[in-house]
C-alpha cells in the first residue's frame, strides 16, 4: 500500500510539473500586467523596397525616446504579422508553414508576447529584462524595445529531436529578421540583428518552455 501511495504521489507530481511547464505565465510572474492592444497596422505607409534596401544598416546606438504606438504596431506586423486573414498567412514564410517563430517584445515596463491573431501584446514577465539579453553591450540594452525571435520546436512534425528542425527554425527566424530590418530602414528606425544573447538567463526571465529556443535579438529604437 505504501508503495502504491508513493507511486500515486509521484505520478501526480509529474503531471503537475508538466502542466506548469506547458501553461502560460501566472499572475505572479506577470505581476498584474494587462494585455496591450496594438493599433491597426498602417498599410498605406509609403516605402519603396529598393530605397529600404539601400538604407538598411546595423546600428548599435539608440535614442531614449520610446517608439510610438503606431511604429511599434507596424514593426511587429511587418516582422511576422498576418497579411491574409482568411488563411492566417504571415508576412514571413516558415518551413512547412508551421509558423514556429514568436516575437517577444521586451521593454522597460515588462516582456510581452506578440499575438498576431489578436493584434495585441500578451504579458509574459514583469520587470525590465533588456540588460539580461545583452549584458555585455549597454548601448544595445538601452534600446527602448528589444525583439526576441523565438522558435517553438514543438510545432515542427519531428520536434526538437529532428535533425532538420534546428536549420529550418534558423531560416524561419532569418526571414522575420529581414522583415524587421527592412521595415526599420524604411521607417527611419535603428536596429541590428544579434545572436550574442545570454539565452539561458533570458529564457528563465521570460519563463520560456523547454521547447522554445531563442535565436535572434533585434534591439529597436529611433536613431541617436
Amino acid at each position: 500500500m505504501k508503495i502504491r501511495a508513493v507511486l500515486t504521489a509521484a505520478t501526480a507530481l509529474t503531471a503537475l510539473t508538466f502542466t506548469l511547464l506547458c501553461a502560460g505565465p501566472t499572475d505572479a510572474q506577470t505581476d498584474g500586467m494587462k494585455p496591450v492592444a496594438l493599433k491597426k497596422p498602417d498599410l498605406t505607409r509609403k516605402a519603396a523596397l529598393m530605397e529600404a534596401l539601400s538604407k538598411r544598416m546595423s546600428t548599435r546606438e539608440f535614442g531614449a525616446k520610446k517608439l510610438s504606438e503606431q511604429d511599434l504596431s507596424d514593426l511587429l506586423w511587418a516582422g511576422n504579422g498576418i497579411n491574409r486573414p482568411d488563411k492566417g498567412g504571415r508576412t514571413a514564410p516558415s518551413a512547412r508553414n508551421v509558423q514556429d517563430i514568436d516575437i517577444y517584445v521586451v521593454t522597460a515596463e515588462g516582456a510581452y508576447l506578440y499575438d498576431a491573431k489578436k493584434n495585441e501584446l500578451t504579458p509574459a514577465a514583469s520587470g525590465d529584462h533588456r540588460a539580461v539579453i545583452a549584458p555585455q553591450q549597454p548601448s544595445v540594452a538601452a534600446a527602448p524595445v528589444s525583439l526576441l525571435l523565438v522558435s517553438d520546436y514543438s510545432r515542427f512534425p519531428g520536434g526538437a529531436n529532428d535533425a532538420g528542425t534546428v536549420s529550418m527554425a534558423a531560416i524561419d527566424a532569418g526571414t522575420v529578421s529581414q522583415n524587421i530590418a527592412l521595415f526599420c530602414a524604411a521607417a527611419g528606425l535603428a536596429t541590428v540583428p544579434r545572436a550574442m544573447i545570454d539565452t539561458e538567463k533570458t529564457a528563465a526571465a521570460l519563463k520560456l518552455k523547454p521547447t522554445q529556443k531563442i535565436i535572434l535579438h533585434h534591439p529597436v529604437g529611433y536613431p541617436k
